[in-house]
């Protein structure tokens, strides 16, 4: 059966909350390391590139304004979990909830200390710069060790008002910025002289916070023209990366890329992982496109390989291990089994589960189509990849000034 022309969705998650208490999802979220606080609203930000403007792939709780009554209920159940230290306990929701800015909500700072106070847990948390000043630099002062406050910069220059137009201003980030608190900043290309003028302004201010740069992938939901806006950041990427590599600057510098820079930086552990998978030419196997490319350079016609797009997400992403597996039934014509990474059914949902909630059973069930694991291809080596080669450094001697990466970029996705 060809499954190429049948209509999504496909294969349907089952629904979560129907017969649950908005505590129950609490406490989903709290077993994954989150603190899940809410605004009982939309997240007022509205920042354009938001990734959260098309959730409709995951079924999402809206549970009301976080009281009192609730933090405590939170707290008391964070202290009865058992602590690591080398966990960072995460502000916000992003699973079953919807990601919002939470130093919005008129208790945030108070809470914050709380948690700092009453349990023996670190704690990280993502905001565009809501947070009080200067009780956020006593705090990091006051528990050291136990914060790590990742600033969403995004850019100082003029873009600024086009992407975020609520966001705070640039001078009350420059308050945020000039003291202890921030243990990261993020900004990104959008034309020249735009991230590495971002990057020469925050070192100035803070030569200690790690400068986590790169370029904003578009994906469902967003619009056209700032989609536009986005896709521009990356052609601009290569020559702002070099400027700030050129500089010299104190900072440890960090470069967030698309998946497909991602992949060609971690080439040669992707071969030799394939390798060890002693796959026969005719195996077919799922892959997104940043991995398909990589496999179809330097492997070409050892597998039969998949190039599944991360159609559920739109847009842009090209990354394996938010496939659905929705975007792998789509692609689907007479395979009568195929090779999955086990990553991709390795997500908050649940085990066996794919970021939509979808189970691997449900979509054998659907297709007839059998499914062998890629067992070393898990969340853990994933994760690795993502971050082992990040540095800005790797990023301009390995992939900016390597004469492979042009015949790279060119690879066509289609045989």
């Amino acid at each position: 059966m060809n499954f190429m022309s049948r209509e999504l969705p496909l294969l349907k998650a089952p629904q979560l909350f129907a017969q649950q208490n908005y505590r129950d999802v609490l406490k989903r979220e709290m077993d994954a390391g989150k603190i899940p606080l809410s605004l009982g609203k939309a997240c007022p930000v509205k920042c354009e590139f938001c990734y959260e403007l098309d959730h409709s792939y995951r079924e999402t709780l809206d549970p009301p304004k976080t009281t009192q009554e609730d933090w405590e209920f939170m707290l008391n159940y964070i202290n009865s979990r058992p602590t690591d230290p080398l966990q960072f306990w995460c502000l916000g929701g992003n699973e079953f909830m919807e990601w919002t800015d939470l130093f919005l909500h008129p208790k945030a700072m108070e809470w914050l200390e709380d948690f700092l106070i009453h349990t023996d847990k670190n704690v990280q948390f993502f905001t565009v710069g809501f947070v009080h000043v200067p009780k956020i630099h006593r705090l990091v002062e006051q528990y050291p060790g136990r914060i790590n406050f990742e600033l969403s910069v995004i850019t100082l220059g003029a873009y600024r008002q086009k992407m975020m137009p609520h966001a705070p201003s640039v001078k009350h980030l420059m308050k945020v910025l000039d003291g202890p608190a921030v243990s990261s900043a993020n900004f990104y290309a959008f034309d020249q002289n735009t991230m590495s003028e971002d990057a020469k302004t925050i070192s100035k201010i803070n030569s200690k916070c790690v400068l986590w740069m790169g370029c904003l992938t578009p994906v469902g939901g967003i619009k056209e023209s700032t989609k536009t806006m986005m896709r521009q950041g990356r052609q601009y990427l290569p020559v702002e990366a070099e400027k700030i590599y050129d500089a010299g600057l104190p900072n440890s510098t960090t470069i967030h890329t698309e998946a497909y820079v991602t992949a060609f930086l971690n080439r040669r552990r992707i071969i030799s992982m394939f390798d060890s998978l002693e796959l026969k030419k005719r195996d077919p196997v799922v892959m997104a496109g940043s991995v398909y490319r990589i496999l179809s350079m330097f492997r070409k016609s050892r597998a039969k390989f998949l190039h599944v797009p991360n159609a559920t997400l739109g847009g842009d992403s090209d990354c394996t291990v938010l496939l659905t597996l929705n975007d792998i039934a789509k692609c689907l014509t007479n395979e009568k089994y195929v090779y999955i990474p086990q990553c991709i059914v390795e997500s908050g949902r649940g085990s066996g589960r794919d970021i939509a909630g979808v189970h691997i059973d449900e979509f054998v069930k659907m297709t007839g189509v059998k499914v062998r694991f890629l067992r070393k291809i898990d969340t853990k080596f994933a994760n690795n990849r993502l971050f082992r080669n990040g540095s800005l450094q790797n990023y301009v001697e390995d992939y900016v000034r390597n004469p492979l990466m042009r015949s790279y970029e060119a690879f066509p996705l289609t045989a």
